[in-house]
């Protein structure tokens, strides 16, 4: 085996040069910057599969108080932002349904970096224009509407947008499913 020598006799090292490494440092740095977006969605995406979980959970609550409730749906309303006192007489989400729930943990959102769940008791929003009613008579307004069309609680801002548009809601219906996307019978959609 024979090793490359140069004119005075010594063993020639090779070596990367200043350039190279910081060539290869770029490349490096521009591909983790390219990653980064799809690493963040993919996070987005577990965080939003927790929420959705939540709201089952929560749909599951809201089936229970129905059930021992005379088919009714509860009184409830959200809290105002920045306040520990109710805007009105009615109680929030966190407290009508506590002891369905068992854990008022599951109404907090993994994504809820505005801490709304620390300010007023709930990431989730509930529709105050089904308050009281009968759970399979469902009226908003004077209309009718079947339980799959018409949510009952949904996250309060868009938490999960970096998964995309149309994404960044997650809306639980009367009937117990989820949907990103808020779909009105009779509007157009793209």
């Amino acid at each position: 085996m024979s090793v490359p020598l140069n004119p005075a006799g010594a063993v020639q090292r090779f070596a990367f040069s200043l350039i190279e490494l910081l060539v290869v440092i770029a490349i490096i740095s521009l591909l983790a910057a390219m990653l980064m977006p799809a690493v963040s969605r993919a996070k987005e995406s577990g965080r939003s599969a927790a929420c959705i979980s939540n709201l089952r959970q929560i749909g599951i609550a809201l089936q229970v108080y129905v059930d021992g409730n005379n088919n009714r749906l509860p009184f409830m309303r959200d809290q105002m932002i920045g306040t520990n006192q109710p805007t009105n007489s009615l109680p929030g989400m966190n407290v009508v349904l506590r002891d369905e729930l068992g854990n008022t943990n599951v109404l907090r959102c993994p994504s809820d970096r505005q801490a709304l769940f620390e300010l007023t008791g709930s990431s989730y929003a509930w529709n105050s224009l089904l308050n009281g009613q009968p759970a399979d008579n469902l009226n908003v307004m004077g209309l009718h509407f079947n339980p799959h069309a018409i949510p009952v609680a949904f996250d309060k801002e868009a938490f999960h947008a970096a998964r995309g548009a149309n994404k960044g809601v997650n809306y639980l219906y009367a009937d117990g499913h989820i949907k990103n996307l808020l779909a009105i019978e009779g509007t157009i959609q793209k």
